[in-house]
């Protein structure tokens, strides 16, 4: 959920290479080959830190403004710089599995990422994410395996292009998904396994929402999340997807899996009535911009291609409509001012 929420698939002989690169491939002592550094994962020189560590969080989020979820504008100040740690460790691993600007690095970036994630959690961390990391994870009490699977699935995303069953679907995004919605919970101190248990279905509901927004995009860079099993029971191939037509076959097969995944988002759903105001409208508003994005792909007759699905200006204020209908009597009008200036 820092995401809305993580996707470039790579052939096995080019990991090869990148593992051979991350490796020192090509040469040693006199003859290496000194490697430019990596944006974010090389920050400028220490000391660093922990004050100085959270501003480098923030400046981070302020270079990816365009996708630093919009609702967190509510989370309250004091919790504000944890979040954004969060957000950094896990923006930039993705970037690192995705961004084109890592391109024949992404192992090398990756394989560092998880060092510096395992010298944070032994209390060495020099690198300002985690240097902001390990005090968020001290203060806020956070569980480490979620961070940990994160880095899983952003490894997935190197190597897995298809996945053959919604089962399968669904083991990825317990590992890209899921963590972030219980480190989310962690964050405000929620940790009872019924809360931890509705948290998964809505997380996995947004990284649903995302591969069906994406569909197009994803298909260009050769990444199909629909199932092979849902494909064939529709009678959709995988050229009919790259085709980018919206056939009634990819239509029919699009209004199943918006289905599906409307209904995690109301498996979810208690969640939001479990919450105290602490995180309660950071969430609400989450699960309404997701349900949105799936209404407005009903809205285009389940065609992806033609535009993709986004949430604009003037859905901004049917979201905060039904936002103040959901709050209710506790509905804080100056908070959700402050989320769209």
């Amino acid at each position: 959920m820092i995401r809305q929420i993580l996707r470039e698939g790579r052939d096995p002989e080019r990991a090869g290479g990148e593992r051979g690169a991350a490796h020192g491939e090509g040469g040693s002592g006199l003859h290496a080959v000194k490697r430019p550094p990596i944006p974010w994962l090389d920050p400028p020189p220490g000391p660093w830190t922990v004050e100085r560590s959270y501003a480098y969080c923030e400046e981070f989020v302020r270079a990816h403004t365009e996708s630093f979820p919009v609702a967190s504008r509510l989370v309250p100040a004091e919790v504000r710089p944890n979040l954004m740690a969060l957000y950094a460790f896990a923006r930039s691993a993705d970037d690192f599995a995705d961004e084109p600007e890592y391109e024949g690095r992404r192992i090398e970036a990756l394989d560092r990422w998880e060092d510096e994630l395992s010298s944070c959690c032994h209390g060495d961390a020099t690198h300002p994410v985690f240097v902001a990391l390990a005090d968020t994870i001290e203060r806020r009490d956070l569980p480490i395996p979620p961070l940990e699977d994160m880095l899983t699935a952003f490894r997935m995303d190197l190597d897995v292009r298809r996945y053959a069953t919604f089962h399968a679907l669904r083991g990825y995004t317990a590992r890209s998904a899921d963590p972030v919605g219980r480190l989310l919970l962690a964050l405000f101190g929620y940790h009872q396994a019924e809360l931890v248990r509705y948290a998964d279905e809505i997380s996995t509901a947004l990284q649903l929402t995302n591969f069906w927004q994406d569909v197009a995009a994803d298909a260009a860079r050769d990444h199909i999340y629909i199932p092979a099993e849902d494909l064939h029971f529709f009678g959709v191939t995988e050229a009919d997807v790259k085709a980018l037509k919206p056939t009634k076959s990819l239509r029919d097969l699009l209004r199943f899996e918006v289905a599906r995944t409307r209904a995690l988002y109301e498996h979810g759903r208690p969640l939001l009535d479990q919450l105290g105001r602490d995180l309660r409208m950071e969430l609400t508003l989450i699960w309404l911009i997701g349900t949105t994005i799936l209404d407005k792909i009903e809205d285009a007759n389940f065609d992806v291609f033609t535009q993709r699905p986004t949430i604009r200006r003037r859905d901004k204020a049917v979201i905060a409509a039904r936002a103040a209908k959901d709050w209710a009597t506790h509905f804080d009008l100056a908070a959700l001012k402050n989320l769209w200036p």
